[in-house]
This record gives C-alpha cells, sequence and structure tokens, in this order.
C-alpha cells in the first residue's frame, strides 16, 4: 500500500495482517511473555516466534526488554490508541448513513401505507 494515512502505521497494519503475529499480540494483551513462553503457547520453533517478534519490535507494535538471559515483550499501547483514532474518524460517516438508510425506510413505509389505505 502506498500513501500516508494520517493516525495510523502502516507497519504496524503491515505486521498484524499475518495471523501469527496476531496470535501472538493477543497473549501479549494478558500481559508480558518471555519468547519461550510465545512459542509454546502458539507451538511455535523459538527461532519462528523471534523473527514473528522482531517484525513486531521493528514495526513499534511490542517492545523487548532484557531481564538477565531472558527477552520480554509487551505490547506498546500507541499503535493500538493511533489505530482506534483512526476507525473513530469514520463514525460521523457510518452515522450519516444509517441515518439516510433510516430515512429512506421510513420513506418507503409510508408510500406503502399510502397505498393500503
Amino acid at each position: 500500500m502506498s500513501g500516508h494515512y494520517p493516525g495510523i502505521d502502516m507497519a504496524a497494519l503491515s505486521a498484524l495482517a499475518e495471523p501469527n503475529r496476531m496470535q501472538i499480540v493477543e497473549l501479549l494483551r494478558d500481559g508480558p511473555l518471555t519468547v519461550g513462553e510465545i512459542a509454546d503457547r502458539l507451538g511455535l520453533r523459538q527461532p519462528q516466534a523471534s523473527k514473528h517478534l522482531k517484525v513486531l519490535s521493528d514495526s513499534g507494535v511490542v517492545e523487548v526488554k532484557a531481564d538477565a538471559n531472558r527477552r520480554i515483550y509487551k505490547l506498546r499501547s500507541e499503535p493500538f490508541t493511533n489505530l482506534q483514532t483512526w476507525v473513530k474518524s469514520f463514525r460521523h460517516v457510518w452515522e450519516e448513513r444509517f441515518d439516510n438508510l433510516d430515512n429512506y425506510l421510513q420513506e418507503l413505509q409510508s408510500k406503502d401505507t399510502d397505498k393500503d389505505g
């Protein structure tokens, strides 16, 4: 995808589009996890999990903290806040369309009532 979309990070969206990475994000919703824990829960080999976590980290979706010999991953809130703001920007459009549909249905109902009367 090319172009600039204010309020959303295309790298983050692209990272989330891959099913394993989306599952990792779902796991991390409950709190930070190590690479090993993520790999075990998803039935992945550790190198596969690490590869997905690198993409999520590079795109800003997760952050990593070194703790002795372990690497602990957790979600960053910013990409999700930005995505929520972007989605909310469509709300007025959806509401207007629903209002138009409601008006049209009321118009159709009144025509049917006129025919019956």
